[in-house]
């Protein structure tokens, strides 16, 4: 088995700007106050204008010396990728969340707040800029942790992709996932998916990812999961209250129905165990192999932007290695969702034995709606 070498800047992110956007060179300051204003821009574009709003100001306060370069001081020659635009929101959403920061928390509705009305949301920001000022020592210990939304929705696209593998052959599915963060969708089959473009699970569930399919129905098929099994190089806990609060501070605070999916999903993964393995995407490959009578699917989402081409080269080798080894009656299938330069992310399948690849659908980066398409 090939060995995937995905080094510790290997986390599971929430969406950020496009690892192609460059922030420029320049002082490390200026720099990082270009990587703050880019995640702006893709805050606003995925729907939370507060992030983006917040977001400016930040940069703004970074070059003017403020609270904000207190507390970045140390990580200012870090990479676009590494999310931490992301890990400083988190750090201050969790203040908010835990009490620590009250005034902040009376603007944020995931803290049962009031969205301020005026544009650029500075009242708001005003009270962002105290939670920086009087918990920098906080916040700071949150610039270290990879941001792990672990983000629900994308168990629609999960969902619809079993479909498609169950269809071409019913046996049970072993699901294996790299990045797995908290192991959340490896309970997929427990959500509930209603809407005209087919459904899917008991409407009572926990989680329910409303209108979360659109166009061509995935195949009526029945899923059954017999495995679950992750990997992630720092895994979270969801059954812990850091754990929780951690997945919590990274959904963004505006996106209430994001946050009603992650409360959901907690209260499933207490009833339904997964194996979550502290590891690397190398040793969770190392570890998977077939087996008759089932389905091993491999499983991964908003994952390979953040590989540098020798690591992409080294999952496909393992994937095909493991593709090679499958027969009629130890199937394998790749499943992915994936960022696309033609824009959105991509649901990729590809089954074995045959390697029959084919693109299902599309989605926005956080997961809901997706947009089925017709296959052969």
């Amino acid at each position: 088995m090939s060995r995937l070498a995905s080094g510790p800047r290997r986390r599971s992110y929430s969406f950020t700007v496009p690892a192609t956007d460059d922030p420029g060179s320049g002082d490390a300051q200026a720099r990082t106050a270009r990587l703050l204003r880019l995640q702006a821009a893709a805050c606003r574009e995925l729907g939370s204008v507060l992030y983006g709003d917040l977001l400016l100001h930040t940069a703004d306060d970074l070059e003017s010396g403020g609270p904000t370069a207190r507390v970045l001081a140390g990580y200012l020659d870090d990479r676009l990728a590494s999310g931490l635009a992301l890990r400083l929101l988190g750090g201050v959403h969790a203040q908010a969340l835990s009490g620590g920061a009250p005034a902040l928390a009376a603007f944020y509705p995931s803290t049962g707040g009031t969205p301020e009305q005026a544009s650029g949301s500075p009242r708001t920001w005003a009270a962002f800029r105290q939670a920086l000022a009087e918990h920098p020592a906080d916040v700071r210990s949150w610039l270290g942790h990879p941001p792990q939304t672990n983000e629900v929705g994308r168990a629609a696209a999960l969902l619809g992709g079993l479909r498609h593998i169950a269809a071409e052959a019913s046996l049970p599915i072993r699901l294996v996932e790299v990045g797995a963060s908290a192991g959340l969708n490896l309970r997929a089959d427990w959500f509930c998916v209603p809407g005209p473009a087919g459904s899917y699970g008991d409407p009572r569930s926990p989680v329910v990812l409303a209108d979360g399919w659109q166009g061509v129905a995935p195949p009526d098929s029945r899923i059954e999961v017999v495995e679950r099994v992750g990997g992630d190089i720092a895994p979270v806990d969801p059954l812990t209250e850091d754990g929780s609060l951690r997945l919590t501070a990274y959904v963004w605070p505006d996106q209430l129905d994001r946050l009603q999916r992650l409360r959901g999903a907690l209260r499933v993964a207490a009833q339904v165990p997964a194996e979550l393995r502290t590891e690397p995407a190398s040793a969770t490959l190392a570890r998977t192999t077939l087996r008759n009578g089932t389905w091993t699917v491999l499983w991964h989402s908003i994952f390979r932007q953040y590989l540098n081409e020798a690591e992409r080269a080294e999952l496909a080798i393992g994937v095909a290695e493991l593709g090679a080894a499958a027969t009629p009656q130890a199937r394998f299938a790749y499943l992915y969702f994936e960022q696309s330069r033609a824009g959105g992310c991509r649901v990729t399948l590809t089954t074995w034995p045959g390697e029959h690849r084919r693109v299902l659908g599309s989605a926005p980066a956080h997961g809901l709606p997706v947009h089925w398409r017709a296959t052969d």
